[in-house]
């Protein structure tokens, strides 16, 4: 009597308060053991892999109180929805409330939202964001979540939809795996009904399948499809081809077995140049050989003076410096990319030097220019540059034509500073080379990204863009043997995103595509997930019933139990031996009367 109704305002006023102001930065405690948080769709949905509706989402779990400290530091909404992307150490992930407590909470919340109880004291009614409660699995079910979703018919609230989720696993054994006309025959006892229809969902990772020995590429990469088809007739069966897919790319910079490694490596150089500016402080890459970069620009400027004084024309080997790419997929089309233009002026070449060789100290860098700027004010070299750029190296070199040079003092940030701006100039006509000429994206191409017209470190941050943008298009192209039809499109979706969001390397970006494009690699391959939709009935009176298998736990509070098992799931990819997990969602409407 009263005390449930204490209990049920009390709850209510919580969930009224967020449900009516802006998301909250920190959860929040409901009496002392329940943390309550509103998932907007910004944040990853920790439901979002077994329930497709709306956002926001309330998540309900068990408060852990540090020992360490009061603080709610240790409670953040993304801390405790993604563990993942923190250390083990830090933080044991989110912990779940015992089933009992969970369907407490459940039908509080269904209180709350039933019109006909008056006596609540609730002013308007407000239909509240769905709720989902984490739950330890401790049931003969082992129920793992346990939601709760308002029905609606206009504005009137009709009713609420329960959903169970129970998860069994990590098995080998696919005898406990259901079968697809018993979950159709239960599903029609529940809910009384006899017409059901089926959706099957599917997702294969493609980087490991379509990677070459030796190039997969590493952790916090990712390329996978999912896949979507009407009608399934056998449970685990291969996607047919007029599925609708969409890849999914997310792509880490700099892994040395990357096409575009040293691409990456010369990009490296110019952000150390442009933390130096910005800091007073460079930090040197690693040169990759014991040569100096000082004798390799002395021979380059030895090379030119030859060739001014007539002596023959031995420089030229150089001036179209190749990198040299060992990996086995590289056909001539990544080829082209390795090869530097065609038209590099003499700043151009010289940073060439300087990064081929890794300029790897202040000292070295001033003794390289002064090289330079000596051999200018001689005479001894009157080298060709592009017009219109705007560095300093390239205004002495135009002064030098006319013998009126000023004095360069090569002290404090003025070398740094040099070659920076040689060095921005060059990526950026490399970049504008490969998505104008090689991937023919000229109608694509945005001055955004080589705008001069920010400041330098913003330009810096947009170069890094096209080199994230250059990753995902050669991998693209290399791992899956895509075509342009399919390259121009991707390159559409990413200068979009980066036109308006800032460089993410753990953005998925999505591009939605034909199964038989990537069938190849996926046909004779295990799922990392694989699920059936059994579902009845229209709209607000629509139930579903669905079953799925996956290589990863479909929940986070229950995946620590299995870390061991998970290793070996890992190891057994591509056996027979593969652990799975098993999860069913069921749903049971309660009208209000």
């Amino acid at each position: 009597g009263e005390e449930a109704r204490y209990d049920s305002v009390s709850f209510s006023f919580r969930i009224y308060e967020e449900g009516r102001e802006s998301v909250p930065e920190h959860p929040y405690l409901y009496e002392s053991d329940v943390e309550i948080s509103l998932v907007s769709g910004s944040c990853k949905s920790p439901v979002e892999r077994f329930w497709n509706g709306s956002s926001p989402v309330y998540i309900l779990q068990k408060a852990t109180h540090s020992e360490e400290s009061d603080s709610l530091e240790e409670s953040k909404p993304e801390e405790a929805l993604s563990p993942s992307e923190l250390l083990p150490k830090e933080s044991p992930g989110p912990a779940a409330l015992s089933v009992g407590r969970a369907k407490q909470l459940v039908s509080l919340y269904a209180m709350v939202q039933n019109p006909s109880l008056t006596h609540l004291g609730i002013g308007d009614q407000v239909v509240l964001p769905p709720l989902w409660v984490r739950c330890d699995g401790s049931d003969p079910e082992h129920t793992c979540w346990i939601g709760a979703e308002p029905l609606k018919a206009g504005k009137k609230i009709t009713g609420i939809n329960i959903y169970l989720v129970s998860c069994e696993g990590p098995t080998a054994d696919k005898s406990c795996f259901a079968n697809l006309e018993e979950l159709k025959m239960e599903h029609k006892r529940r809910h009384h009904l006899s017409v059901v229809t089926t959706k099957g969902f599917a997702q294969y990772e493609l980087i490991q399948v379509a990677a070459i020995e030796d190039t997969i590429i590493e952790s916090g990469s990712n390329i996978y499809v999912d896949i979507t088809w009407n009608i399934v007739d056998k449970i685990l069966e291969t996607p047919p081809l007029i599925s609708a897919a969409t890849l999914n790319i997310a792509l880490r910079c700099g892994d040395p077995r990357s096409p575009v490694y040293q691409v990456y490596r010369e990009l490296q150089l110019l952000l150390a140049l442009a933390e130096g500016l910005k800091t007073g402080v460079t930090e040197w890459p690693e040169p990759l050989e014991p040569e100096s970069a000082v004798e390799l620009v002395q021979e380059f400027l030895t090379d030119l003076k030859k060739q001014l004084d007539g002596d023959g024309i031995s420089g030229n080997k150089n001036e179209t410096e190749k990198i040299q790419c060992d990996t086995a997929a590289v056909d001539s089309y990544i080829k082209s990319i390795f090869s530097e233009r065609g038209d590099l002026d003499f700043a151009e070449q010289l940073w060439c030097k300087m990064r081929s060789k890794c300029v790897s100290s202040y000292q070295e860098l001033t003794d390289c220019f002064t090289l330079v700027i000596k051999s200018l004010e001689r005479g001894e070299i009157q080298p060709w540059i592009h017009q219109g750029g705007s560095s300093f190296l390239r205004k002495l070199i135009q002064q030098s034509y006319h013998g009126q040079m000023e004095v360069v003092s090569l002290t404090g940030i003025t070398p740094i500073q040099m070659l920076f701006e040689v060095g921005l100039d060059k990526m950026k006509k490399d970049y504008v080379s490969f998505f104008i000429g090689k991937s023919r994206s000229s109608l694509l191409f945005q001055d955004y990204f080589i705008s001069t017209a920010v400041d330098l470190q913003e330009q810096v941050h947009r170069v890094q863009k096209l080199h994230h943008m250059l990753e995902i298009m050669v991998n693209c192209r290399v791992l899956l043997q895509f075509r342009h039809e399919h390259l121009f499109p991707l390159t559409q979706i990413c200068m979009k995103y980066y036109k308006e969001n800032p460089l993410n390397e753990k953005h998925v970006f999505q591009l939605p595509i034909r199964p038989a494009v990537v069938k190849k690699f996926y046909q004779n391959e295990h799922p990392e997930m694989w699920k059936v939709e059994i579902s009845s009935g229209h709209g607000p009176k629509e139930v579903k019933t669905m079953w799925q298998v996956s290589t990863n736990p479909p929940v986070e509070h229950m995946a620590s139990n299995h870390s061991g098992l998970l290793c070996d799931s890992t190891l057994a990819a591509g056996t027979e031996d593969r652990l799975y997990f098993l999860t069913t969602t069921t749903c049971s409407p309660v009208h209000f009367t």
